[in-house]
């Protein structure tokens, strides 16, 4: 290093580009290496489409979704499809038995998120055990 005298100050530079390579390394470490619990806060049963169909339980709650996403709880319609409608029906039919099978069925042309709103209906609830009901598939 020259130094000069005069005029000018004399200025010391600090090269901070391996400093911010090696914090972007440690970003990246920590961020691959991080886990993401996954909490399961109900249980879903799905059968399989070209299974035999499993012998019913006694007492159960069946949830219809419709194509226009509106809902059917034990065969009677509710008055909206808001899910606080859903949640009040399903307490309803279960009588503060939670452990009461929920059985799903959705119309293959409903809307996804009707379907989620009742799973989510469903678990708010306070109910455990979920089956998605699906038709049989003619094999040739």
């Amino acid at each position: 290093m020259k130094f000069r005298r005069g005029a000018q100050q004399n200025e010391l530079a600090i090269n901070i580009t391996p400093l911010i390579d090696v914090v972007f390394l440690l970003l990246i470490f920590f961020m691959v290496t991080t886990s993401f619990n996954r909490e399961n806060w109900m249980q879903v049963n799905l059968p399989q489409a070209n299974a035999q169909t499993p012998e019913a339980p006694a007492a159960r709650i069946d949830v219809v979704v419709d194509r226009d996403g509106n809902y059917l709880v034990n065969g009677a319609a509710l008055a909206n499809n808001r899910i606080t409608t859903l949640i009040a029906a399903l307490e309803r039919e279960g009588g503060g038995d939670e452990s009461l099978l929920v059985v799903l069925t959705a119309d293959e042309n409903a809307r996804h998120q009707a379907v989620v709103t009742a799973m989510e209906g469903i678990g708010r609830a306070g109910f455990a055990s979920l089956q998605i009901a699906t038709r049989d598939i003619v094999q040739d």
